[in-house]
């Protein structure tokens, strides 16, 4: 299939179930010729009184969430047999989302992953079952990927 300029996002945590969407992300790009992207967000610190604590504990999470990256796009490479985009973003994950979908046309789909916890299916595919959306300008496609699904089932889907 030739390669297009079409993107499939996947949001970056630390869950497993986010490892799910990626694989997801990462097999469906392959068969139709698209590119994967990964987002990482990290929160700005709030020691505003404390520049010297702020300015630490920013590095740290930018640290975190760099790794966080690298792991992912290691996963995705090996799928995929390219390197994704990576992209690192401070602020709120739900308003950074917002801003990159609106700034960059070439995301086609979004791919989120769905907790199997107890706790509920996870922030952003919360916002998006109570209606409120994540993005208020451009719509884009949302796979939302079962968080226990396993790489078979994924496969065969793809």
């Amino acid at each position: 299939m030739p390669q297009s300029s079409r993107k499939f996002l996947v949001v970056a945590d630390d869950s497993n179930e986010c490892r799910t969407a990626l694989y997801f992300a990462a097999r469906r790009a392959v068969s139709t010729g698209a590119h994967v992207a990964i987002l990482a967000t990290h929160e700005p610190s709030d020691f505003n009184h404390w520049i010297g604590v702020a300015e630490t504990a920013k590095r740290e999470a930018e640290t975190a969430a760099e790794t966080l990256l690298e792991s992912m796009a290691e996963d995705a490479e090996a799928v995929t047999g390219e390197r994704p985009e990576l992209l690192l973003r401070e602020g709120d994950r739900r308003t950074v989302l917002a801003r990159l979908l609106e700034e960059d046309p070439l995301i086609s789909l979004l791919v989120l992953a769905a907790s199997s916890s107890s706790e509920g299916p996870g922030p952003l595919v919360t916002a998006l079952a109570r209606g409120r959306g994540l993005f208020d300008g451009r719509a884009v496609p949302v796979t939302v990927v079962p968080g226990d699904m396993d790489p078979a089932e994924i496969d065969a889907l793809v």
